[in-house]
């Protein structure tokens, strides 16, 4: 997610004094399922939304205003930390909420530990889950179906074989800001990838990777981009042959489709 302005370096600092709030928190999962819950209530009141951001509002009334509605119902760091955050100046108020969200995301990663590069692929996963399976892609993204209903769908496909960052990630993008849980999964996982240092890659591919040309390509990125990279491959017949790699708004296509594609064009002129 993109802020701009003085969105961007509101979000910037409450980055970094994230850190604290975790340092001071017994779980860093809580401390995500709180920013996502207080991130819905700003998204479902925009009255108190303006009253947030309101340059014009006294920054001590803003911090006493979050203190009295939030005591009790999110973690005493949390409410610290959204003290900070309705202080400082934002470009829309929607940023507000949008910057909670994404801040409870680095923290549900953090909270996975060492589990971290595990996370990452098992949201890959799941977005590939639904790009193949149009049913299930329907049932999560129905308005008509109650979240709840949506929650215990996701509980049932992924409780005892995905992490539980997996899951509150999974569940937190049926209900946020984004247009769709596809697209939420795939920031989530960009998100996880940044949070420890590394870009993600998608690899595309006629026929599943022997693990050793797997690893061969992974360090070959790495060098290329002088970072650890977390490299999801997709296999897609319809390729031919030869690889086509997608990182950031780099493509480096490869495969023998492209290439017959481009002499098509040549001799079509």
């Amino acid at each position: 997610m993109t802020f701009r302005g003085a969105s961007a370096e509101a979000y910037e600092a409450l980055t970094s004094a994230l850190e604290g709030t975790l340092a001071q928190a017994v779980d860093a999962a809580q401390v995500g399922a709180d920013l996502f819950s207080v991130a819905e209530v700003l998204r479902d009141e925009p009255a108190l939304r303006r009253v947030a951001t309101d340059v014009s509002v006294d920054a001590a009334a803003k911090a006493g205003l979050v203190q009295e509605l939030f005591t009790g119902k999110v973690s005493a760091p949390v409410v610290s930390f959204l003290g900070d955050a309705v202080v400082r100046r934002w470009t829309y108020p929607r940023d507000l909420p949008s910057a909670l969200e994404e801040l409870g995301v680095v923290a549900t990663v953090k909270s996975a530990g060492d589990d971290a590069a595990r996370l990452s692929a098992e949201l890959f996963t799941v977005g590939q889950v639904l790009q193949d399976n149009p049913d299930l892609r329907s049932a999560l993204s129905d308005p008509a179906r109650a979240t709840e209903d949506k929650r215990a769908l996701v509980s049932g496909l992924l409780t005892g074989k995905a992490l539980p960052a997996t899951i509150a990630l999974v569940d937190q993008a049926l209900t946020g800001t984004h247009r769709t849980v596809s697209v939420a999964i795939d920031s989530y996982q960009h998100t996880a990838a940044a949070v420890n240092g590394r870009s993600v890659a998608t690899v595309t591919v006629a026929k599943p990777l022997a693990d050793a040309d797997l690893d061969r390509i992974t360090a070959a990125l790495g060098r290329q981009y002088d970072r650890e990279v977390q490299v999801n491959v997709i296999v897609d017949p319809a390729v031919i042959g030869g690889v086509k790699v997608e990182i950031g708004h780099e493509v480096i296509d490869g495969t023998v489709a492209a290439r017959l594609d481009g002499v098509r064009r040549k001799l079509a002129v």
